[in-house]
Parts: structure tokens; C-alpha cells; sequence
């Protein structure tokens, strides 16, 4: 079975309740689960002390109205091992966003250090009360180096994103990084890691794309620029990101937000085939995002049907980075976040 084929049988294995081993391996999940153990405990015990809170508002003096983020998932999104609020993913994207958009921006984080997708459903709970513009999810390490059945995983993260959609808030997911980069992580198991969470995120961005949200591809923990600096983009326990580290990952997230919120420039709107974007069979275009870190697939038509004979059509981008923009802390603004709230709970 070729890997499109196998991501879409991990996907409808998700789908429909099955177990979902036969797109992985059942030789392949069995080494995982024995090894997993050995991975965790070359990575560290994670730190008890929560990292800074991102949670508040930005782009101060700019007009409104504000743009609301959620932003939901694992330690990943909650920058864990960062010591300032400035350095965490949250305010380096709520920053970005706040430039490029000249709006205020009111980030919520929901995200909580060792979450697995099987803690989505409750992140979600708290995020339908404040009606975000949209929600940014980053998921899957921890399904992995648990040895978390892939299909529970991928229905779990399918029913989230569906109960978003469902309430009107876009949806952009991070996808599974390529663990097989790891330090910590030693032979077999990186081999092993790498299959496994490559297979993951194929699988989730078909999920999501299915539910109505688009997905970014986070890859070798977001390439080139981890392989050519571990030492620089990886943090101490060489397994979750650096500073610079979470904001290279916040700048793969940027643009996919801005488009999933309506605001990419007119220039930037049709695939441009040169650097390598068009429309392409779901399945096919979930593997090639894998290999790419930074691809983004979002659902479109062609003739104006959503689906061919291979399944969906989305459009692969890979959208222009932008400059670092000047990371800003959040406005200690207890009042109006607390009006954010409660408006939104009255609604």
C-alpha cells in the first residue's frame, strides 16, 4: 500500500471505529509501546511549573474590532519552557496577527502542557463560550510517545474540529511533527517515531480537512531550520522547542491564520504554480504536506464539486513567512477580557 493510500485507510479506519493497526502496523504500534517508555524518560520529567500564560490582548492602539484566537493543544502551543510571556508561541502569534491585520488581537490559551488528543474534547468546552474567530490547534507528539491507538487519536481530533466548525469558528491544526528528528529519541525508535507520526499527521490533515478546517504541516519540527541549528531551535531537554524555536513555528502559523480569517492580500489568493502550489486529491496532497514542512492544505473545488474520484480537492500552499514582528506581553486587562467573555456566554 503506498502512503496515500495507507493515511486515507488510517483516516477512514478513524472514521468508522476501527482499530486502525493495519495502516501502521501491528508490528510497528508493538515496538512503539515498549519503547515509548525509553523516549520519555531520555526526554525528562516535565517541569511542574506551568510556562507563562499568553492569554490577553494585543496590537494595543490599534482599531478594532478585535480579532479572538484560541489557542488549544499541548506544550507545544503552550511554549512550554519558555521563562517569558513574550517568548511563548501565543504572543508571537497574537503579535504577527495584530501587525499584519492593524486589529487588536485577544488571544485565549486552552493549551496544557502533556495534553494528548484525547484532552481536546475538554479544551473545546472551554473554548465555545468566548466564540472565537478562529481556533489554532497543535496536537499529536504526546499520542505518539504514549502509543495512543492512531485511530483513537484522529477521531478524536475530527469530532473536536467538527464541534468547532459546527459553532462557526475556523480551524487551523498543526499537525503531528516528524519525531524521528529527536534527540533524545534513539534507534529503533526513531525510525519507528518517524513512521509513526508521519502516518499521524497524514491521517489528521485528511480528518480535519474532511471537518471544514484547514492544517499546516509542522514536519521534521519544522525543518530545514531545526536540522541546521538543533542547538539554537531546541530547547534544553533538546525535545520541545527553544525561543527561537517557537518562533519560527509561530511564523509557519501566521499566514494559515490570516488566510483562515479572510486577510490574505489579493495577490496572495490563487496557488501559484512556480512555488509549487495547486489543487490535488486529498490523500495525495496530505503526503506531500508531511514531506514539506510549512504546507498548507485547505478544501476547494474544482467544476464546481467539492469531491473526485480520489476523494476531496484542497489546494496546497505553502504561503509567504513574514518578518518577526515585535512581540508584544498582553495587556493586563482583566475587564475586558472578562467582557470578552461574558458577552460571548450571553449570546
Amino acid at each position: 500500500m503506498g502512503k496515500a493510500g495507507a493515511a486515507r485507510k488510517l483516516a477512514s479506519a478513524a472514521a468508522f471505529g476501527g482499530g486502525g493497526l493495519s495502516a501502521v502496523g501491528a508490528g510497528l504500534y508493538g515496538v512503539l509501546t515498549l519503547e515509548a517508555k525509553l523516549a520519555r524518560k531520555a526526554i525528562g520529567v516535565v517541569s511542574s511549573e506551568p510556562p507563562p500564560d499568553a492569554t490577553g490582548w494585543y496590537g494595543r492602539g490599534r482599531p478594532g474590532p478585535a480579532l479572538k484566537v484560541a489557542l488549544l493543544g499541548d506544550s507545544s502551543a503552550a511554549g512550554y519552557g519558555v521563562d517569558r510571556v513574550e517568548e511563548t508561541p501565543g504572543a508571537v502569534l497574537a503579535s504577527g496577527l495584530a501587525e499584519r491585520a492593524d486589529r487588536r488581537v485577544y488571544v485565549r490559551e486552552f493549551a496544557v502542557v502533556g495534553a494528548r488528543t484525547a484532552d481536546l474534547a475538554a479544551q473545546i468546552d472551554r473554548t465555545l463560550p468566548i466564540e472565537p474567530d478562529v481556533a489554532v490547534i497543535l496536537i499529536g507528539a504526546n499520542d505518539v510517545t504514549h502509543g495512543t491507538f492512531p485511530s483513537a487519536s484522529v477521531r478524536q481530533l475530527s469530532e473536536g474540529v467538527r464541534r468547532l466548525r459546527e459553532a462557526g469558528i475556523a480551524v487551523v491544526v498543526g499537525t503531528c511533527p516528524d519525531l524521528g528528528t529527536i534527540k533524545p529519541i534513539a534507534p529503533p525508535l526513531k525510525q519507528v517515531a518517524r513512521t509513526w507520526s508521519r502516518r499521524l499527521a497524514a491521517a489528521q490533515t485528511i480528518a480535519v480537512l474532511e471537518e471544514g478546517g484547514r492544517t499546516v504541516s509542522l514536519g521534521s519540527i519544522l525543518g530545514p531550520e531545526f536540522a541546521a541549528a538543533p542547538a539554537l531551535l531546541f530547547g534544553p531537554d533538546q525535545f520541545h522547542p527553544s525561543v527561537d524555536g517557537y518562533r519560527s513555528l509561530a511564523a509557519v502559523l501566521l499566514p494559515s491564520t490570516m488566510a483562515a480569517l479572510g486577510l490574505i492580500p489579493d495577490d496572495e489568493a490563487q496557488p501559484e504554480a512556480f512555488r509549487g502550489e495547486g489543487v490535488l486529491p486529498v490523500a495525495t496532497a496530505a503526503v506531500r504536506a508531511v514531506n514539506t514542512p510549512g504546507t498548507e492544505l485547505d478544501g476547494t473545488e474544482v467544476g464546481g464539486s467539492r469531491r473526485g474520484v480520489r476523494g476531496m480537492w484542497v489546494e496546497l500552499r505553502h504561503r509567504r513567512r513574514h518578518p518577526h514582528s515585535e512581540v508584544e506581553a498582553p495587556d493586563d486587562e482583566d475587564e475586558q477580557a472578562a467582557a470578552v467573555e461574558q458577552d460571548a456566554g450571553s449570546r
